[in-house]
C-alpha cells in the first residue's frame, strides 16, 4: 500500500488526505493543532473545516512531524505559501531521501518571488525530478463532498506525475498529468489575484460583463508572464489556467473572491481579514506575483490594480476608474 503524508490539517489538506485515501492511500496527516489531530483520530472528522464530513479510516494524524514522514512514498505540503519554507527547513531532516515532495499550494514567495517548487527543492535540497505540483479547480469543500473535479499533476519527470496520478485517482477525482511545471503553478498563484478583482467588481455591485473582462484580460496577463518564463502557452487554456481561474473567480466557496467582495462592499483591509477565517492567498501573493512581472519585465495591469488597493489603500472606484482609462491596444497584447 502506497504510503503518504500530509503536511496541513486545514481544509485542502483534510479533503486532499480523503482523495488520496479513497484511491487506496494510507495516509498519515500532520497538524500543529493536539485537539484537531485528537478529533480526526477519534471522531474521524475535522470539525474545524468539514464538520459532519466522515474521514476515510485510511487517514490518521499526528502532531509529530517525523512520525507522518516516516516511509512515505509521497510527501505533500498543504500550508499559506508565505510559511513554507520556515516549515519545511525543521521537516526537511525528517523526510525520506527519495519521497516524492507535492505542493499543493499557490502562491509566489514574497521577497525572493519563488515558486512553491522553486521553495521546496532550495530549502529540501531535491532535483525537480522529485518535486510535483497538484493544481486546477479544486475547491477543498467540493472534493471532501465528493463531488466530481478534475485536476493536473505537473512534474518534470513524466514518469513521477504518473506516479503520483494514480496515487489520486478515484472515481470523483480526475487528475491529468502534464510536464509545464512554471505554466501549471503561475496558473494557480494567479489566478488568486484575478479572483480578488472580480470579488471587488461583485462587491462593487458591477456587472457580469465587467466580471467577464476581468476574467479573460486575466488569463491574457498571466499567459504573457508564463511565457516570458518559458512556460507552454496551452496550459493556460487548461485546467491549470482556465479551469482553476474560472472556479476561483466564480464560486461563493472561493476565499480570495470572497475577500475581494468584501473589499469592494468598502471593508478596510484589516476589517476583511479580521472575518476571513481562511487564508486567501492572493492577498500576499499579489505582491510577489507583480514583482515576478516586473523582473521578467511583463506588464500586468489587473495584478498591479489589486497590488494597489489591497495594500496601498487606493479606493476600488478610483482605480477602475485607473485601469478602464489605459491606453487603447490590440487584444493579443
Amino acid at each position: 500500500m502506497t504510503r503518504c503524508a500530509v503536511y496541513g490539517t486545514g481544509s485542502w489538506g483534510t479533503a486532499f488526505a480523503m482523495v488520496l485515501a479513497d484511491a487506496g492511500c494510507e495516509v498519515t496527516l500532520w497538524g500543529r493543532r493536539p485537539d484537531v489531530v485528537e478529533a480526526i483520530n477519534t471522531g474521524r472528522t475535522n470539525p474545524d473545516y468539514f464538520p459532519g464530513i466522515r474521514l476515510p479510516d485510511g487517514v490518521r494524524a499526528t502532531t509529530d512531524p517525523a512520525e507522518a514522514a516516516r516511509d512515505a512514498e509521497f510527501t505533500v505540503f498543504s500550508v499559506p505559501s508565505q510559511t513554507l519554507r520556515g516549515n519545511l527547513a525543521a521537516w526537511a531532516p525528517l523526510l525520506p531521501s527519495d519521497t516524492v515532495l507535492v505542493s499543493l499550494m499557490k502562491g509566489v514567495e514574497l521577497g525572493t518571488a519563488k515558486r512553491m517548487s522553486e521553495v521546496i527543492a532550495e530549502v529540501a535540497e531535491a532535483p525537480a525530478e522529485r518535486v510535483a505540483v497538484l493544481t486546477g479547480p479544486n475547491l477543498a469543500k467540493e472534493i471532501a463532498a465528493r463531488q466530481p473535479a478534475a485536476s493536473v499533476v505537473a512534474c518534470a519527470d513524466e514518469d513521477v506525475a504518473r506516479r503520483l496520478q494514480t496515487a489520486c485517482h478515484t472515481p470523483y477525482f480526475r487528475p491529468y498529468t502534464n510536464t509545464d511545471v512554471v505554466g501549471c503553478e503561475l496558473g494557480g498563484a494567479v489566478k488568486n489575484v484575478i479572483a480578488l478583482a472580480v470579488g471587488i467588481a461583485d462587491g462593487m455591485g458591477l456587472g457580469d460583463n465587467a466580471k467577464a473582462s476581468l476574467i479573460t484580460r486575466g488569463l491574457a496577463e498571466t499567459t504573457r508572464l508564463g511565457l516570458a518564463m518559458g512556460a507552454d502557452a496551452h496550459t493556460f487554456a487548461g485546467l491549470a489556467g482556465m479551469g482553476d481561474l474560472v472556479a476561483t473567480c466564480s464560486s461563493p466557496l472561493s476565499r480570495n473572491h470572497t475577500f475581494g467582495t468584501n473589499l469592494g462592499r468598502g471593508m478596510t483591509l484589516e476589517e476583511t481579514i479580521a472575518v476571513t477565517r481562511q487564508t486567501a492567498e492572493g492577498v500576499k501573493s499579489c505582491e510577489s506575483v507583480a514583482d515576478l512581472a516586473r523582473r521578467h519585465d511583463v506588464d500586468m495591469p489587473i495584478t498591479e490594480t489589486v497590488v494597489g488597493i489591497v495594500h496601498d489603500g487606493k479606493q476600488p472606484l478610483v482605480a477602475l476608474k485607473e485601469l478602464m482609462s489605459r491606453s487603447a491596444k490590440a487584444e493579443r497584447h
